[in-house]
Formats: structure tokens, sequence, C-alpha cells
């Protein structure tokens, strides 16, 4: 958790949290065929999103 100031020069008392949160999910794929593995190597993810695949 980060806490910074609101205002640059003064009000100390007013400040800001924030925090930095990773969701992560495993999918187990048995017996993947090579579409399927092509397939995941070319979906389009947004940006902060990573994809590792490991055969």
């Amino acid at each position: 958790m980060y806490t910074v100031l609101r205002s640059p020069h003064k009000f100390k008392k007013s400040r800001e949290q924030f925090e930095m949160r990773t969701h992560k999910r495993l999918i187990d794929i048995v017996n993947p065929t090579p579409k399927t593995v092509d397939s995941l190597m070319k979906l389009d993810l947004p940006s902060g999103v990573d994809i590792e695949i490991k055969l």
C-alpha cells in the first residue's frame, strides 16, 4: 500500500492511498493440439495482462 500527499505544499492530513493487487489464473490443458497452442499464442491481450505458455 502506498500513501501519498494530495497537495504538493501543505495540508498534510489530506492523503491518498493506493494498493497494487496481482490476480493469477492457471489453466491446465491436457493433450493440447497444435491448433490450440497456436490460438493461445496469438491471443490479443489488453495492456497489463500477460500470458505464459509452458509445453
